[in-house]
């Protein structure tokens, strides 16, 4: 039976079965171009060394079978910046001796194809099941044909917690969303959960909702209203549930 877990303090989630996998997503590799262009200066590569050096201590003391990147490993959406032309391989390349790794694509990821190393596995955009859980980015709607999973885990969103007065406010979170299967895959019944993963690039984050955009995903578009979830820090604490849903997508 497979069985979850986050690791504390950390945008990481462990999933385990006959093997054990070790998921992150949202990694956004060259988004110091961007928040450049903002006036926003961070230090160029700043970002990649820290994740590079996250991960592998991470992989070095889980010792995961599989490394999932569940997309948006770089962050320009419609073509390769001179940054990531640099960087992404060198992050493919730092990992990739750690254990095995499995891309899922995101919408930030085309052409990426042209930056990893012959040896990763790149699977379609629209994901790939395990264990009766499907592991997706989160930008497409899932086809009819993986009707068959329990629980959807996805990226994409990065759910950010907003409330002025907590001291969690502006913070990354987990949300884990219970509803009616057929919101999903019309042609079935029962229930399923939905994990949203924050994202692992911790400089996504903001004290204003008004200035933070997420992105919109047609998964949890197509669910409507949501009647049953749970918001939880990144150390575990629970912040909230279904009533506070708006303050985090």
């Amino acid at each position: 039976m497979l069985q979850t877990r986050i690791i504390p303090s950390k945008p990481i989630l462990i999933v385990e079965s006959s093997k054990k996998n070790l998921v992150v997503t949202d990694i956004h590799i060259g988004f110091e171009s961007q928040m450049a262009s903002n006036e926003i200066f961070i230090g160029k590569n700043t970002s990649t060394n820290e994740t590079i050096t996250e991960l592998s201590d991470i992989l070095d003391k889980e010792k995961p079978d599989s490394l999932i990147l569940l997309g948006d490993v770089k962050s320009s959406v419609k073509n390769i910046s001179k940054n990531e032309w640099d960087e992404v391989p060198k992050f493919f390349e730092k990992i990739k001796q750690k254990c095995d790794i499995i891309m899922i694509p995101g919408n930030h990821d085309a052409n990426i194809q042209r930056l990893i190393p012959k040896e990763i596995i790149m699977t379609s955009t629209s994901g790939m099941i395990e264990d009766e859980v499907l592991f997706t980015h989160g930008h497409v709607m899932p086809s009819e044909n993986f009707s068959n999973v329990k629980k959807i885990i996805m990226g994409h969103v990065h759910p950010v917690f907003f409330q002025k007065e907590s001291i969690m406010n502006g913070e990354r979170v987990w949300v884990s969303i219970k509803t009616k299967k057929e919101k999903i895959f019309p042609s079935t019944s029962g229930d399923i959960e939905i994990i949203i993963m924050p994202s692992f690039n911790k400089y996504f984050y903001a004290s204003h909702k008004k200035k933070y955009n997420k992105s919109i995903s047609p998964i949890i578009n197509r669910i409507g209203k949501i009647t049953s979830a749970k918001i939880v820090s990144l150390d575990g604490s629970i912040l909230g549930d279904e009533s506070n849903i708006n303050q985090v997508l």
